[in-house]
């Protein structure tokens, strides 16, 4: 009993400090101003095709921020750049985890699909983009083109290459021409 008062006290003194930290907490929206500072600074990195070092920026933009969504999408385009299309379609599925009706990552995606040869899932952020948008977006008409693009080119396979016999003699010598 000798320590209910105090424990009372101290119980409405914890539960004031907390309640006020949960005022002071920013926007989940709210992305910190250094990450977006470094996002411009990797775009202009890109700009100059220096790829590493927009890389390392914007890894660190990530370690700063890990929902700053540009990011994602500026990482992407690097990897494109760098001819990755497995990495990019990884950077892009990060950028639509944090907003996943985001038509320039939906589109992004498609065409690193398209580039890795997965055609029928690139249609499938296609109808994707096509519900967000219900009039025709730039990025549709992109992502539309490249699927088309995509069918176009010949698809290479094992069984589209015929192998050449070779005649040996019964001693495993190859005949002589």
């Amino acid at each position: 009993m000798r320590f209910s008062p105090p424990a009372i006290a101290l119980s409405i003194a914890l539960l004031t400090v907390s309640s006020v930290s949960f005022g002071k907490k920013r926007a989940d929206r709210e992305i910190n101003p250094v990450s977006v500072a470094m996002v411009a600074q990797a775009r202009t990195a890109v700009a100059a095709k220096n790829y590493d070092a927009a890389h390392d920026t914007l890894e660190t933009a990530l370690a700063v921020d890990p929902k700053n969504r540009e990011a994602y999408l500026v990482l992407a385009d690097v990897a494109k750049a760098q001819s990755l299309p497995g990495k990019a379609i990884r950077f892009y599925r990060e950028a639509l985890l944090i907003e996943p009706n985001d038509v320039v990552a939906l589109a992004g995606q498609g065409e690193a699909m398209v580039q890795r040869g997965a055609v029928a899932r690139a249609r499938e952020n296609l109808v994707r983009i096509e519900k967000v948008c219900p009039t025709t977006c730039p990025e549709q008409a992109l992502l539309a083109a490249a699927i088309t693009k995509g069918e176009a080119k010949p698809l290479v396979s094992a069984e589209m290459v015929q192998p050449k016999p070779v005649v040996t003699d019964g001693g495993g010598a190859a005949p002589k021409k």
